[in-house]
């Protein structure tokens, strides 16, 4: 975009010391000619206020505020439900540096579609100025980013999602070092919908929808697709992980940062409730979704919550799955195309209550069981902010971040892979999230059980080649004194009448009970070659209804699955073609090796 003699002329009375700020809304506003420009401070009286405008235009519908005081519904356009991964691009000079697992496109003559679309865009609508800090204030972590956008639900989801207004005007100053975003609905015509990100310019262009993951700027595009490249080009790493801190009976807590895919189980684990036959254990939340990690000055890994609110997945959350969940979102929470009750309440599936008579769906028809669909969209979601969670860890806030001791890559598998292995060393994990794979769900576009490979849960999300990516992990070993241990889980193994074998939820504080005690020495394992799986008897599993031979199941290591694997796993290396680190080649090859040459398990010492 270029500079504008006609800027002079307008008066967008800008709070903000940086000129290279003030001067990049001058051009959008003259590009996009809203009516009004608005900057937002933050505050609760802006809250208010553009809370009322939003019920007042119909696109905030109240809830009981007896039942949920401060909580709203949203309902999106029905061709706008999901993240829209074949929309969604990345502008590198050439396609290679995109890679083989992105969408690539031309800087030059994206910019120039964008900009013929954008012109005009927003003429009789406000266009609001999103100023905000991507991880606690004035930590070496944060980032700034500034997204201007057509939408209030947008702005009002932003506060809640992010640390947004004076705060991110005062840590910018008079600097120019800030994610650019713009966002524009258009008219929400998939024809004209596109999701671009712009690494070399810092910059991100979202238009034609409205929904969370292609609207919210600071969520996917900038903590993820764009934080990415920063992180190769300034030596951390930005991922699609949730962090825990897990405090034992003696008053022990480790942190723990876990890789999953959306929709398979993230938002409950980062929330978990112990089960009561582990009485004294506590869980606390960092994160749910997203981790900034550094090399501290210990030589560990030290990651941060770059958000500031939950934007969760609706249907499956119960008192049963998470608890949490279910306490955080009573107040002061957005909720989108879920069911509304006869008395302004929410419903969708999966939340351990049968639904109301007179139930309108997501779209806010009258809803019945023999209306043959669902009530709520698969991907309904929550925003929150993240202290309504009863398990919120102050460390959240905490500029230094917290120091992590393992890092867990999970997917949802129905074989295969069993319930928890440990990586031989930090390039056997690197491998292991790099080939890990997951069965899709409702929370991308596109068919629903397909097995697809989603390396560190990265391959939505990571904004450079894949292959260079997996190279920055590697290289990162040479930083790192205090490597953290490395795992694999998989909570969704089924045994032959198909039911899930491990019975999920609260009871997986058992698996990070086992990788607690691994860290610490204290126990031992089973050497497959494959990684190292705990014994038998090395989970604790004091009141689990749970037979012998159910847990052998849900550990087995199969060579014939196992050599299965790896070959659909070369199969994937070939597609990521000559950027792939010829140490992730050679350690398949290895593991093959050692698959091939017959039985190998054996017992290993508490210290190994």
């Amino acid at each position: 975009m270029t500079p504008n003699p006609e800027a002079d002329n307008l008066n967008l009375n800008s709070p903000s010391k940086s000129h290279a700020l003030t001067e990049w809304v001058k051009e959008v506003a003259l590009l996009t000619r809203p009516d009004t420009v608005v900057w937002c401070d933050g505050s609760e009286a802006e809250r208010d206020r553009l809370t009322k405008e939003a019920v007042a235009a119909g696109i905030l519908i109240p809830l009981n505020q007896k039942k949920r005081p401060g909580c709203y519904l949203h309902r999106s356009n029905p061709n706008d439900v999901a993240r829209t991964e074949q929309l969604t691009f990345v502008c590198t000079d050439t396609r290679e540096e995109a890679g083989p697992t992105n969408n690539w496109a031309d800087p030059k003559e994206t910019y120039a579609k964008l900009r013929g679309w954008l012109e005009g865009s927003m003429r009789g609508r406000t266009m609001y100025v999103v100023p905000y800090v991507m991880g606690p204030a004035e930590s070496p972590f944060s980032k700034v980013g500034v997204e201007v956008t057509d939408s209030i639900y947008v702005v009002l989801n932003m506060r809640i999602m992010t640390r947004m207004g004076a705060i991110a005007i005062a840590q910018l100053g008079a600097g120019n070092d800030f994610n650019r975003g713009i966002h524009c609905t258009l008219d929400l015509n998939p024809e004209r919908r596109l999701i671009c990100h712009f690494p070399k310019d810092n910059m991100i262009i979202s238009v034609g929808s409205g929904y969370g993951g292609n609207a919210l700027l600071s969520k996917k595009c900038f903590a993820l697709r764009i934080a990415s490249a920063l992180g190769r080009d300034e030596g951390w790493l930005a991922e699609h992980m949730l962090i825990l801190g897990l405090t034992s009976p003696e008053g022990e807590t480790t942190y723990i940062a876990a890789a999953f895919p959306s929709a398979c189980g993230k938002t409950n684990l980062a929330m978990l409730t112990p089960p009561a036959s582990l009485k004294g254990w506590k869980v606390f939340t960092v994160g749910d979704d997203i981790a900034w990690i550094r090399v501290g000055p210990d030589g560990g890994l030290w990651a941060v919550n770059p958000e500031n609110g939950y934007f969760g997945v609706a249907p499956g959350t119960s008192a049963k799955s998470n608890l949490n969940a279910m306490k955080m979102v009573e107040h002061d929470t957005i909720f989108t195309n879920v069911a509304m009750t006869p008395d302004g309440d929410v419903w969708w599936e999966g939340m351990d209550a049968p639904p109301p008579d007179g139930l309108l769906d997501w779209q806010g028809h009258a809803w019945s069981k023999t209306s043959g669909n669902k009530a709520a969209h698969p991907n309904s979601r929550f925003t929150t902010p993240m202290r309504n969670n009863p398990a919120w860890s102050p460390h959240s806030d905490d500029p230094s971040g917290v120091p992590i001791s393992a890092i867990i890559f999970g997917g949802r598998r129905a074989s295969t892979v069993p319930l928890v292995l440990e990586s031989t060393d930090w390039t056997h994990g690197v491998f292991m999230g790099a080939t890990m794979g997951s069965e899709t769900t409702a929370a991308a576009s596109g068919a629903v059980g397909v097995l697809r490979r989603d390396p560190m849960a990265m391959l939505p999300f990571c904004g450079y080649n894949i292959g260079d990516y997996f190279a920055h992990w590697l290289k990162m070993r040479g930083a790192i004194k205090k490597p953290p241990r490395i795992f694999m889980v998989n909570w969704f193994r089924k045994d032959a009448a198909g039911n899930f074998i491990w019975p999920g939820f609260g009871e997986n504080l058992r698996v990070l009970k086992w990788m607690l005690d691994r860290i610490h020495g204290r126990v031992g394992g089973r050497e497959t070659p494959v990684g190292i799986a705990p014994n038998d008897a090395d989970l604790d599993l004091k009141g689990l209804d749970l037979t012998p031979a159910a847990v052998r199941e849900a550990l087995a290591v199969r060579p014939e699955e196992w050599t299965a694997e790896l070959e659909s796993t070369a199969k994937f290396f070939e597609e990521i073609g000559p950027t792939l680190p010829k140490d992730l080649k050679e350690r398949r090859e290895k593991i093959l090796a050692t698959l091939n040459a017959g039985p190998s398990e054996g017992r290993i010492a508490a210290g190994r």
